[in-house]
């Protein structure tokens, strides 16, 4: 992997951590919606217990993550992956959610991997957007936090992102 996307990776991680180590105590009993990866072992490294969904594709089985007994469930990177995002929204048992987002760049198309049918965006949110999912599947915004992705390149783009905002995390806790 290259420098700049070490960097850009670790970063996320970092803020991703510090969002989530905010309120969620260590030793919580995390459901993440994603596949293991760096982030969830980091977790596991820093004292959470964390299972995993192992990629299955909620959007033809969204109840398949409907499981109890979790502290919180998190779901870093993965909505913008689905078509119907507000279906696994809704079967989520647990009254947490930790959730981010890239955010829609007016100066960059939605990521597209033609290669990998499931590693590319049907959604890319604005905070607007995101927050009325949310409120839409029975959730309510506890806190939310943006941050800039700068990388590590000479050009406009990198210059612009510099000054926008490009990734949206929420901490969330269910209507009742």
């Amino acid at each position: 992997m290259s420098s700049n996307k070490e960097h850009t990776k670790n970063r996320r991680i970092e803020k991703t951590f510090k969002f989530l180590s905010q309120t969620l105590p260590l030793g919580s009993k995390i459901l993440d919606l994603g596949t293991p990866n760096d982030l969830s072992n980091f977790l596991i490294e820093k004292g959470y217990q964390v299972d995993s969904a192992h990629g299955k594709d909620f959007d033809l089985n969204p109840s398949i993550i409907a499981k109890p007994g979790y502290d919180a469930v998190t779901i870093f990177e993965v909505l913008e992956h689905l078509i119907n995002p507000m279906g696994i929204l809704q079967h989520i048992e647990c009254d947490r959610l930790f959730a981010s987002v890239p955010l829609d760049l007016w100066f960059a198309k939605a990521y597209r991997n033609k290669s990998d049918e499931y590693d590319q965006h049907f959604h890319e949110f604005e905070d607007w957007q995101f927050d009325w999912l949310l409120k839409k599947s029975g959730w309510k915004i506890e806190r939310s936090e943006k941050w800039k992705s700068p990388v590590k390149k000479i050009g406009f783009r990198p210059i612009l992102r510099l000054l926008t905002d490009r990734y949206y995390i929420v901490e969330a806790k269910r209507n009742k």
